[in-house]
């Protein structure tokens, strides 16, 4: 017997369903093209922290899921037998001059509180090492929040542990039982909007690269807007671009400038050579926050979306509200996170 339908095997869609599972709930997850087919199946996989001010409710629901993601994907790594990527590695941010430096030291200020102590944000000086950002100032800022994840492992990893946990993961059609939830990406914005007769969102194309180059556990970098990644298959992820208008969804010329921004930041890798290029629309609601809870108007209907650019960091805890929305009718979802948000 399903107890839960979820619609759409991406990062949220599996993420739900393992959530469930885990819980004793008999799971069918559909999806009618394959296994991360939208923006799930990037490359980046940066799990990176809003900076450590202006705390607000996203912020503060973030940090709770950065905070539980080791043990969680731990957790699906134990079920599934796969690895997922998963690794706590932190994250270096160069610094520009003088005014950036003093801001960095307030939000780490900040930090000591807000993290609770269970992370640090701090000003450190650069030592000139390979694995680090060229920084005007000298000095760099250290998280020790971020964490890295392969995308692709992830989700295979998330497949598997449904499947050990006598779920269902079907590729094509197939009948909805339960309550369903709707993990649909760009197609479930379109198909929300329509139901409830306004835009609640729309989609931002990005676009990745994959680089050949071992760092092993060194942290991820964040400069000029640009995630440099290193993953524990060998790889560096290079990305992304946030693009409102496209000729085409697939890779294009305006991917090319990634690895001249990320050579000219980190010199060392320099004729790393490319082995992925990636492209996809990304699902942006229009409160800019994941979008949550009940479908207006249908009931035993659930939505799961809006995880733009930070959707694998968002998930450990976006997982376990939804199901104890779904299984347990306790709804613990922020208001802003609420479909009505984006209306």
């Amino acid at each position: 017997m399903v107890n839960v339908t979820i619609r759409g095997a991406g990062i949220f869609g599996l993420s739900v369903a393992w959530a469930c599972a885990r819980r004793g709930a008999r799971v069918r997850v559909i999806e009618t093209v394959a296994v991360g087919a939208g923006s799930s199946g990037g490359v980046v996989g940066a799990l990176s922290p809003h900076v450590p001010e202006a705390w607000n409710v996203k912020k503060a629901f973030q940090l709770e899921s950065l905070l539980m993601a080791g043990d969680w994907w731990a957790g699906v790594e134990a079920a599934s037998r796969l690895p997922s990527g998963y690794g706590r590695v932190g994250r270096l941010q160069p610094l520009a001059d003088a005014r950036a430096v003093e801001a960095a030291r307030r939000r780490g200020e900040e930090a000591e509180t807000l993290w609770q102590g269970k992370a640090v944000w701090q000003v450190i000086p650069a030592t000139g090492a390979a694995w680090e950002p060229q920084s005007p100032s000298g000095l760099l800022v250290e998280d020790t929040l971020s964490a890295r994840i392969l995308p692709r492992m992830a989700l295979q990893a998330l497949v598997a542990a449904v499947r050990a946990s006598q779920g269902e993961v079907v590729l094509g059609e197939a009948d909805e039982v339960g309550p369903v939830v709707h993990a649909t990406g760009v197609e479930g914005l379109v198909a929300l909007s329509a139901s409830l007769g306004r835009p609640v969102g729309s989609g931002v194309k990005g676009q990745a690269l994959s680089l050949r180059f071992d760092a092993g556990d060194a942290p991820q970098l964040f400069v000029d807007g640009l995630h440099i990644v290193p993953h524990a298959d060998g790889t560096v992820a290079v990305g992304s671009t946030s693009e409102t208008v496209w000729q085409s969804d697939g890779p294009d010329a305006a991917i090319e400038g990634l690895l001249q921004r990320a050579v000219a930041a980190v010199p060392v890798l320099a004729g790393a050579e490319v082995v992925a290029r990636w492209a996809g629309v990304r699902p942006r609601a229009a409160s800019r926050a994941p979008m949550l809870g009940d479908w207006p108007g249908r009931p035993g209907h659930y939505v799961a979306n809006g995880g733009f650019k930070i959707g694998f960091g968002m998930a450990p805890k976006v997982a376990e509200v939804m199901a104890d929305l779904v299984l347990d009718g306790r709804d613990t979802i922020p208001e802003a996170f609420r479909v009505e948000a984006s209306l």
